[in-house]
């Protein structure tokens, strides 16, 4: 009796951890599909706020800076409030702080990809050579 216990248990395990292994893949993409969706009707929302002259006028003028003619639009420099400008900066930090960089893995790559260049540059030293004078037309 307890060795067809223990088959059944062997014969089972597998199935049912693939059971549950499904149904939490199914969770994952039905709240997936939904985020989507979500997503999806906030983008026909934005789709049909196109569609209204007044709200693209109004991005225009926002976004743009566009007026219509005859109007004169004015841009105010330093407009903000002297009560959310900071006074005092933040002072620098003296600390120094040291990061762990592998220069050596760096410059190891840079030579082999250049050892393994494709296009190869022939460099000349000395004088290039001499131009060739064009031909003058006759007349």
């Amino acid at each position: 009796m307890l060795g067809l216990v223990v088959l059944a248990v062997l014969v089972l395990t597998p199935t049912v951890a693939t059971y549950v292994e499904q149904r939490q893949k199914i969770a994952a993409l039905t709240e997936s599909v939904q985020v989507t969706e979500g997503e999806i009707a906030d983008l026909e929302r934005e789709r049909e706020r196109w569609k209204d002259p007044a709200y693209i006028t109004t991005q225009a003028r926002e976004r743009l800076y566009y007026v219509k003619p005859g109007e004169v639009r004015f841009l105010v420099i330093d407009d903000l409030d002297d009560a959310t400008v900071p006074n005092d900066p933040e002072p620098v930090s003296a600390e120094v702080e040291e990061r762990e960089s592998d220069w050596i893995g760096g410059l190891m790559r840079s030579l082999a990809g250049a050892a393994t260049a494709q296009n190869a540059v022939e460099i000349t030293i000395g004088q290039p050579d001499e131009p060739q004078p064009a031909q003058t037309p006759a007349p």
